[in-house]
Protein backbone atom coordinates (compact mmCIF):
# COMPACT_ATOMS: atom_id res chain seq x y z
CA UNK A 1 0.00 0.00 0.00
CA UNK A 2 1.38 3.15 -0.96
CA UNK A 3 -0.04 7.10 -0.96
CA UNK A 4 1.65 9.77 -2.72
CA UNK A 5 0.92 13.04 -1.40
CA UNK A 6 1.41 15.89 -3.87
CA UNK A 7 1.17 19.09 -5.61
CA UNK A 8 2.56 21.60 -2.66
CA UNK A 9 4.48 24.26 -3.99
CA UNK A 10 5.04 28.42 -3.02
CA UNK A 11 1.81 30.49 -2.61
CA UNK A 12 1.13 34.22 -2.10
CA UNK A 13 -1.07 34.91 0.92
CA UNK A 14 -4.72 34.90 0.19
CA UNK A 15 -3.79 32.03 -2.75
CA UNK A 16 -5.28 28.38 -3.07
CA UNK A 17 -3.53 25.07 -3.67
CA UNK A 18 -5.13 21.78 -3.91
CA UNK A 19 -3.18 18.75 -3.03
CA UNK A 20 -3.75 15.03 -3.82
CA UNK A 21 -3.73 12.37 -2.14
CA UNK A 22 -3.12 9.07 -4.36
CA UNK A 23 -3.38 5.49 -3.71
CA UNK A 24 -2.05 2.32 -5.37
CA UNK A 25 -2.20 -1.41 -3.67
CA UNK A 26 -5.78 -0.38 -1.98
CA UNK A 27 -8.88 1.22 -2.78
CA UNK A 28 -9.06 4.47 -1.09
CA UNK A 29 -12.56 4.53 -1.23
CA UNK A 30 -12.51 1.83 1.58
CA UNK A 31 -10.99 4.23 4.18
CA UNK A 32 -10.89 7.24 5.81
CA UNK A 33 -8.59 9.46 4.99
CA UNK A 34 -6.87 12.33 7.27
CA UNK A 35 -4.76 15.22 6.60
CA UNK A 36 -2.34 16.12 8.64
CA UNK A 37 0.73 19.08 8.72
CA UNK A 38 3.71 19.25 10.36
CA UNK A 39 5.33 23.37 10.81
CA UNK A 40 8.92 22.91 11.60
CA UNK A 41 10.19 22.42 15.05
CA UNK A 42 6.31 21.66 15.32
CA UNK A 43 4.26 18.43 15.92
CA UNK A 44 2.18 16.84 12.86
CA UNK A 45 -1.12 18.04 13.76
CA UNK A 46 -4.71 16.75 12.39
CA UNK A 47 -6.02 19.13 9.39
CA UNK A 48 -9.04 17.50 8.32
CA UNK A 49 -10.15 13.86 7.46
CA UNK A 50 -13.03 12.11 5.58
CA UNK A 51 -14.58 9.15 6.64
CA UNK A 52 -15.12 5.93 4.90
CA UNK A 53 -18.87 5.17 4.29
CA UNK A 54 -21.06 8.13 5.44
CA UNK A 55 -18.54 10.92 4.37
CA UNK A 56 -18.13 12.81 7.16
CA UNK A 57 -15.73 15.36 6.72
CA UNK A 58 -13.93 17.22 10.04
CA UNK A 59 -11.64 20.05 10.03
CA UNK A 60 -9.44 21.89 12.66
CA UNK A 61 -10.85 25.18 13.94
CA UNK A 62 -7.91 27.10 12.48
CA UNK A 63 -9.10 25.73 8.68
CA UNK A 64 -12.79 25.70 8.73
CA UNK A 65 -14.30 27.44 5.99
CA UNK A 66 -11.00 28.06 4.16
CA UNK A 67 -9.97 24.43 3.37
CA UNK A 68 -12.73 21.65 1.76
CA UNK A 69 -11.98 17.93 1.16
CA UNK A 70 -13.29 15.43 -2.10
CA UNK A 71 -12.74 12.04 -3.14
CA UNK A 72 -12.15 10.82 -7.16
CA UNK A 73 -13.01 6.99 -6.14
CA UNK A 74 -12.48 6.37 -10.37
CA UNK A 75 -9.24 7.61 -8.94
CA UNK A 76 -9.01 6.60 -5.81
CA UNK A 77 -7.39 10.18 -5.01
CA UNK A 78 -8.37 12.68 -1.85
CA UNK A 79 -8.40 16.11 -2.38
CA UNK A 80 -7.41 18.54 -0.22
CA UNK A 81 -8.20 22.15 -1.08
CA UNK A 82 -6.78 24.76 0.68
CA UNK A 83 -8.07 28.64 0.01
CA UNK A 84 -7.32 31.67 1.94
CA UNK A 85 -3.99 30.72 2.48
CA UNK A 86 -2.00 32.83 5.28
CA UNK A 87 1.49 32.28 6.52
CA UNK A 88 0.88 29.92 9.34
CA UNK A 89 -0.42 27.27 7.27
CA UNK A 90 3.21 26.61 6.42
CA UNK A 91 3.93 23.14 6.64
CA UNK A 92 4.39 19.57 5.18
CA UNK A 93 1.41 18.26 4.54
CA UNK A 94 0.63 14.39 4.63
CA UNK A 95 -2.32 12.17 4.33
CA UNK A 96 -3.04 8.75 5.76
CA UNK A 97 -5.13 5.95 5.69
CA UNK A 98 -7.30 4.67 8.47
CA UNK A 99 -10.45 2.86 9.60
CA UNK A 100 -13.98 3.27 9.35
CA UNK A 101 -15.49 5.56 12.63
CA UNK A 102 -13.17 8.21 12.92
CA UNK A 103 -14.96 11.12 14.85
CA UNK A 104 -14.06 14.54 15.70
CA UNK A 105 -12.24 13.63 18.89
CA UNK A 106 -10.07 10.65 16.94
CA UNK A 107 -9.07 11.50 13.48
CA UNK A 108 -6.37 13.95 15.51
CA UNK A 109 -4.35 11.29 16.30
CA UNK A 110 -1.53 10.12 14.17
CA UNK A 111 -1.76 6.36 15.70
CA UNK A 112 -5.69 5.93 14.24
CA UNK A 113 -4.09 5.46 10.61
CA UNK A 114 -2.13 2.93 9.39
CA UNK A 115 -0.95 3.92 5.87
CA UNK A 116 0.91 7.58 4.99
CA UNK A 117 2.28 9.11 2.07
CA UNK A 118 5.36 10.50 2.24
CA UNK A 119 4.30 14.56 2.31
CA UNK A 120 4.22 17.45 0.27
CA UNK A 121 5.28 21.39 1.51
CA UNK A 122 3.41 24.34 1.31
CA UNK A 123 5.18 27.38 1.64
CA UNK A 124 2.91 30.41 1.99
CA UNK A 125 4.71 33.63 1.34
CA UNK A 126 4.97 36.44 -0.99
Amino acid sequence: VQLQASGGGLVQPGGSTRLSCAASGVILDDYSVGWFRQAPGKEREGVGCVTYGDRTIYFDDSVKGRFTISRDNAKSTVYLQMNSLKPEDTAVYYCAAGPPGLNSGSYIYTSTYGYWGQGTLVTVSS
